[in-house]
């Protein structure tokens, strides 16, 4: 006869474990409806996963939603009455997961109340012995959003330019922190202290030195006091060694104000649990508790695979790029002597490097990176500018240098022109942001081929495409009239795997930063 247990489907059983060890720690479960006013998810659009919700109308004509979000219904409904609520959730939210909306499976509690820093310990022992209920390899990365915060306050600037540069330091992405701080005239020392804190991955005793070099005021003091007490808190647990600290972990600011934290399995190219501080959130409501909490996404563990060998694995584009980008992997010590074969082989590995290699079309190698497929890939910056995959943009190559620009026939103004733009083009996000934050309204007319002809026939006022050398926009009477944005090939991440192959890949990736100039005769920044 079968036992309980192999009755149950693995999300079945986890939900189980999960809620005995939850009992254990005095946490009460927390039953609620399936859907809420619409009201309370348009007012905190920002703090959810996705801005897509599915509505209805309800008796008496309310705008109704099914549930996205559980943490929103608990904040609500909890009283501000200084007594500490230990709570915990089995429901399933309906969320856009960028293909549609899927009903998803959510276990996780939430602590609100007076909160100290043996409470955030246990809320964090908690998040790791979730994950080793789970099974397989546990990894929980922590960020704290007062250090970032105070870090980000040190200078002068807009809500605009702090949300572009909390994208940046989501992404890792160093060379365009940099950029764009010598774009706003920030100075160099904040510039130099910002880009260190989004490289930082380590646990805290490895870091804790440059994190005090990098402190600027007193609530970056105050934050890395608090990361301290919970590490040394987390150590008598028995705890700290798997527990990493990760400044690309970021979230809005006028939520979070403390630790933030994510949760990973090997084995899942996706984070697999968040939570965090949301003191800031209980604000909006009225109540001057303090709150912590997290949530497991079950669902996920469908994708859960059993570890494959320890080479990492490159998706390289197809084409010149492709090949240009190998060299320069090749140079850095990373060759595979088969790759150089004449067959229609797509997979060449070099155990002895630890490499492995595949070919795929050059749009698709995002796509590889971020569902874990490949560990890294090599991309142009217009495939991320214009799909945004959850990825580390890690090294600019300084290859396969284009501009996105916008092209015309010859003697067009658009400026002059008074109706509603109409551009033709494949990156129709590229578009729409780029006009968008010119106030435009444009008609997108969206085209996979042979772009150059849409004005000419009348089809489009303009087009949006790339531009390397400008003869194919001259040889049919176009003409450049304005830049979006310089393009070149970037050296992105899977982001779990960068936090469970996180030696190799740095390693990887100084190589290749010192190789690059030996390749092309170019001087790297």
């Amino acid at each position: 006869m079968d036992s309980f247990d192999e009755l149950l489907g693995r999300d079945e059983q986890a939900i189980m474990r999960l809620r005995s060890l939850y009992r254990q720690f005095g946490y009460k479960q927390y039953k609620m409806s399936r859907f809420e006013e619409y009201e309370l998810y348009a007012d905190n659009k920002t703090f959810l996963a996705s801005g897509e919700i599915i509505t209805f109308t309800g008796a008496g004509g309310k705008l109704m939603a099914l549930r996205p979000d559980v943490t929103l219904s608990i904040v609500k409904n909890t009283k501000d009455d200084g007594k500490l609520k230990k709570l915990y959730y089995n429901e399933n939210v309906f969320r856009h997961d960028g293909n549609g909306f899927k009903e998803q499976t959510q276990v996780g509690l939430e602590c609100i109340g007076p909160i100290d820093i043996n409470l955030m310990s246990e809320v964090l022992a908690l998040a790791w012995r979730s994950l080793e209920e789970l099974g397989g390899s546990p990894r929980l990365d922590i960020s704290h959003m007062g250090y970032i915060g105070g870090l980000l306050k040190s200078v002068e600037m807009t809500a605009e330019q702090r949300s572009e540069l909390l994208r940046r330091i989501s992404s890792k992405n160093a060379s365009e922190l940099g950029a764009l701080c010598n774009e706003y005239g920030f100075g160099g020392e904040f510039r130099e202290k910002i880009t260190a804190l989004a490289a930082l991955y380590d646990h805290y005793d490895d870091v804790a030195a440059e994190l005090r070099r990098i402190s600027v005021n007193e609530e970056t003091d105050a934050a890395l006091c608090e990361l301290e007490e919970l590490y040394r808190l987390l150590e008598r647990s028995g705890l700290g060694r798997g527990i990493n600290l990760d400044f690309s972990i970021v979230n809005d600011l006028s939520y979070y104000s403390g630790i933030i934290f994510h949760g990973f399995l090997e084995g899942i190219p996706v984070k697999i649990l968040s939570g965090g501080r949301y003191d800031k959130l209980l604000r909006k409501f009225g109540n001057h508790a303090g709150a912590i909490g997290f949530a497991v996404y079950l669902d996920l563990l469908e994708r859960l695979s059993p570890a494959g060998n320890q080479m990492i694995s490159v998706a390289l584009p197809k084409g010149r790029l492709g090949e240009k980008a190998y060299a320069i992997f090749e140079a850095a010590g990373y060759g595979c002597p088969d790759i150089h074969e004449q067959s229609r082989r797509l997979v060449f590995d070099s155990p002895e490097n630890g490499v492995r290699y595949f070919w795929v079309k050059p749009s698709d190698v995002a796509i590889y990176v971020e569902r874990g497929a490949a560990d890294i890939g090599i991309v142009g910056k217009d495939i991320l500018l214009e799909y945004s995959p959850d990825v580390y943009e890690l090294l600019d190559l300084g290859i396969g240098k284009c501009r996105v620009c916008v092209a015309a026939e010859k003697g067009f103004s658009v400026t002059e022109s008074e109706h509603t733009l109409r551009v033709a083009t494949k990156f129709p996000n590229i578009a729409r942001d780029y006009y968008g934050k010119q106030g435009r309204d444009i008609d997108v007319i969206g085209l996979n081929g042979s772009i150059e002809l849409a004005p000419l026939l009348g089809l489009s006022d303009v087009i949006v495409d790339i531009v390397e050398t400008g003869k194919t926009l001259l040889e049919n009477n176009l003409e450049p009239i304005e830049t979006i944005v310089d393009i070149s090939a970037r050296l992105i991440s899977n982001k779990v795997s960068y936090k469970f192959n996180h030696e190799a890949i740095s390693k990887m990736c100084s190589k290749i930063a010192e190789n690059l100039s030996d390749c092309f005769g170019e001087t790297f920044k």
